[in-house]
């Protein structure tokens, strides 16, 4: 009789791998992360101390400030992004180790507090009766990005466009939506599906063939090398490891 799966023995042979790996005396790494990904890191990082005893301090924010934080100095060991670009550029620049790696796709949808019929998608927000719409910066949030892309390719763009406000981030997007500051918004299906936020509102995926795929890629930062190499490169393994695909399929993510 077989006592284990080959899955669960993969998975006892790759904290048999953590530890082995691991140095005398853990570290704490600091590792920048895209919004988006907020509520899922909060079990990646849990699982990763209880496999390794590594803590990790996290730092949230768009990935475009983080990207200009990390060019100005900031001491992060690990960029975990939302889209591809941003981790490639600091690759090009010569701030990361290797090109990034992607470790999900994220899943764009449209959330309201409202009784909306959310059946029409975001066709729906060109309803005289939705007033203001939420989208995080485009600018320096992929997400919004992808928002605005949506929108373009439905042909909506136009008619919403004067109904739009920006969030700094997801984050502060996802907020304005909860709060009741805006009538609906787009954001992260990883945020409707946290404990915190789940069964509250109402949400709809955005049709995906109206927006790119949300790639997002991580990268390991020189600097992060030079200071705890072997431990960064534990994390970097374990954000692809089984334990980890399984916390972002919870939350909503697609899988590479």
């Amino acid at each position: 009789m077989r006592f284990f799966s080959s899955l669960a023995l993969g998975s006892w042979l790759f904290i048999l791998c953590l530890v082995c790996a691991l140095p005398a005396r853990a570290e704490t790494l600091t590792v920048a992360v895209a919004a988006n990904v907020q509520y899922a890191f909060d079990d990646l990082r849990a699982a990763f101390a209880k496999q390794t005893g590594i803590s990790i301090k996290p730092l949230y924010a768009s990935s475009g400030k983080i990207t200009a934080q990390i060019q100005n100095g900031a001491p992060f060991d690990l960029f975990v992004s939302a889209d591809m670009e941003y981790p490639e550029a600091l690759h090009r620049a010569g701030w990361a180790v290797a090109a990034p790696k992607v470790y999900a796709y994220g899943v764009l949808v449209l959330w309201s507090m409202q009784n909306l019929d959310l059946s029409k998608g975001i066709a729906l927000l060109a309803d005289k009766g939705i007033r203001k719409v939420v989208l995080p910066n485009p600018q320096v949030a992929p997400y919004g990005r992808e928002a605005l892309r949506a929108l373009q390719s439905a042909k909506l763009a136009e008619i919403v466009g004067p109904k739009l406000v920006y969030g700094e981030s997801i984050g502060q997007a996802s907020q304005y939506i909860y709060s009741g500051i805006v009538d609906a918004g787009f954001t992260a299906k990883s945020v409707v599906l946290s404990p915190e936020m789940q069964g509250k509102g109402q949400w709809v995926e955005v049709d995906p063939r109206l927006y790119t795929p949300i790639a997002q890629g991580v990268v390991i930062l020189k600097q992060g090398q030079a200071r705890h190499s072997k431990e960064v490169q534990l994390f970097y393994d374990f954000l692809f490891s089984d334990p980890a695909r399984a916390i972002f399929t919870r939350y909503g993510y697609r899988l590479p």
